[in-house]
């Protein structure tokens, strides 16, 4: 039985955490011994799973050297190409640090895919934020978004429980519908993240209607919380980061697209240039750097779920509304903690940062952050900028004021600052 006593109270109290907060904090510990067994079995698979991709291509020391120039047969490359998609069970996979985010990837995936005349279906309402200005949504109108290009785009909401509208997105699809949009993750929103089932649901019902239309997913935030991923459920495509979940807290940069071949190859092609695709890109020595990012990543993820399963269970006992609950099947690593307050808000950021092992010594304040609207306030004293598989903690400055915590290398580290927050 896991226990915060084998931690070292006195430990804790050296940090300043008051005796009400231990108290709080072994009343969490005992509540979620089964829910952390529930982590320890996904973790398992999925590394044995990532274990046996790695086996099955031979992966040896040689995949591991260093291109550069135009990187053609850069043999390496293409060995961490073949496990990424066996390990998401795709036909191809893209796999480069030369991809700075997950916007880029997903970005990527619906140029390569989206033509003129085309409609993109949103199935899960308006995506994440920083989407809004390659479909053409953003207040900053540009000339390169999808609908500038004649691209149309449509979108479906969830329904009330955060379950997709199977009726309301069968009626919203047309003949001109090309693409049907899934972001797994909630995003900088109230509602659950999408599990693996439901994307089953959708794609099932979608290709039921027509066989041609593209089931595409964000999968930011959501590898490895789960035994399945998207492709398994039906999905023809998706995209996502190697700075979150697959990254595994080593990768520095970079971003992935995994699923059907052809739709692979056409987000190849808009990243580099139609004749030269997946061909072109030189590692420069990130090969090794991507490969053991993969490997560790289900026990990174594992850390990471066992952080916002406790963040959950403490803040809830000390009557802060959060999502999901603790007990609740996770599909990505995002907690919740709505404050009703910016100024408890900030001062739980303000916990979270204090408690990081790069700029504990800071203070984060709310900034205008390109790519969104509002004023966002964000805690993150990563050793990779950006890194959300790295404790950090951030939110739009609106009401009602939900500061969205992801990450943890290490759970203590969350813990510490959950136990801070909760204060004497």
């Amino acid at each position: 039985m896991e226990s915060i006593t084998n931690y070292g109270i006195d430990n804790y109290k050296n940090y300043g955490v008051s005796d009400k907060a231990l108290a709080a904090a072994r009343r969490a510990e005992e509540a979620l011994v089964n829910v952390y067994a529930g982590i320890d079995d996904i973790v398992t698979y999925n590394e044995l799973k990532v274990l046996d991709a790695f086996r099955s291509e031979k992966f040896s020391d040689t995949h591991m050297s260093m291109t550069s120039g135009y990187g053609y047969d850069d043999i390496g490359r293409e060995k961490i190409e073949n496990i990424f998609a066996k390990v998401f069970r795709a036909q191809k996979a893209y796999v480069r640090w030369q991809i700075s985010s997950g916007t880029q990837a997903i970005s990527a995936m619906l140029y390569g895919a989206l033509r003129p005349g085309d409609i993109m279906l949103s199935v899960t309402g308006r995506p994440y934020d920083t989407l809004m200005a390659t479909i053409g949504l953003s207040s900053d109108n540009n000339d390169m978004s999808l609908m500038s290009y004649g691209i149309k785009y449509e979108d479906v909401e969830l329904k009330e429980d955060g379950s997709p509208d199977l009726d309301a997105i069968k009626a919203a699809i047309k003949p001109e519908t090309k693409m049907v949009f899934i972001q797994k993750s909630r995003g900088y929103t109230g509602r659950r993240a999408l599990l693996t089932d439901d994307i089953e649901k959708i794609a099932t019902l979608v290709h039921s209607v027509r066989e041609d239309i593209i089931v595409a997913v964000d999968n930011c935030y959501g590898e490895f919380t789960e035994k399945r991923e998207p492709i398994e459920a039906g999905a023809d495509v998706c995209a996502g980061s190697l700075i979150k979940n697959p990254g595994g807290g080593i990768a520095k940069t970079g971003g992935y697209i995994v699923g059907r071949e052809d739709l692979v190859e056409n987000a190849a092609r808009h990243l580099t240039t139609p004749g030269l695709g997946s061909e072109v890109g030189p590692t420069l020595g990130a090969n090794s750097m991507i490969a053991r990012g993969l490997f560790t990543a289900p026990q990174c993820v594992g850390e990471c779920l066992k952080a916002a399963i406790f963040a959950a269970e403490i803040l809830s006992g000390e009557g802060y509304k959060t999502s999901p609950s603790s007990t609740e099947k996770r599909g990505d690593i995002v907690q919740t903690v709505e404050f009703g307050d910016p100024k408890k808000m900030e001062l739980f950021c303000g916990a979270i940062q204090s408690c990081s092992p790069v700029d504990s010594f800071v203070t984060p304040v709310p900034w205008d952050m390109p790519g969104y609207d509002d004023q966002v306030i964000m805690a993150a004293g990563a050793f990779v900028q950006g890194a959300t598989t790295e404790l950090s903690c951030d939110g739009p400055i609106k009401p009602p004021y939900i500061a969205y915590m992801q990450g943890s290398l290490a759970k203590e580290q969350a813990k510490l600052a959950c136990m801070l927050a909760v204060g004497g």
